[in-house]
């Protein structure tokens, strides 16, 4: 029981701190309205199916998409050109704007 309660405990905390949510919503959604609504739409709910939607993705999973695209492991010519100029700072804040975005369900 013991160590059941401990694992529970550890494991609280593991989530709790690896959550690290960093970034300001107000400056990404700003951001976004410059860098991506253009292709992605103003919430992330791309207009149109040949641009992904990237409302409510993780914001972790949104971070490494820019970092990679921005880095060169992912190579999109449009992508890539997007990220070159965001910061750090840009991107934390793109993630966690768009992480907090509802994505729209589309039907076949």
């Amino acid at each position: 029981m013991k160590n059941f309660v401990i694992t529970i405990f550890g494991s609280i905390c593991l989530l709790l701190s690896g959550q690290g949510i960093t970034g300001d919503l107000e400056a990404g959604k700003k951001k976004a309205a410059e860098v991506c609504a253009g292709c992605h739409g103003p919430d992330g709910n791309s207009p149109t199916p040949i641009f992904p939607k990237i409302a409510g993705q993780y914001k972790t999973y949104l971070e490494k998409s820019l970092v990679e695209y921005k880095t060169g492991k992912r190579n999109d010519p449009i992508m890539s050109g997007m990220a070159a100029a965001l910061t750090t700072e840009d991107i934390e804040n793109l993630a966690i704007y768009f992480a907090s975005q509802s994505g729209l369900k589309t039907t076949k």
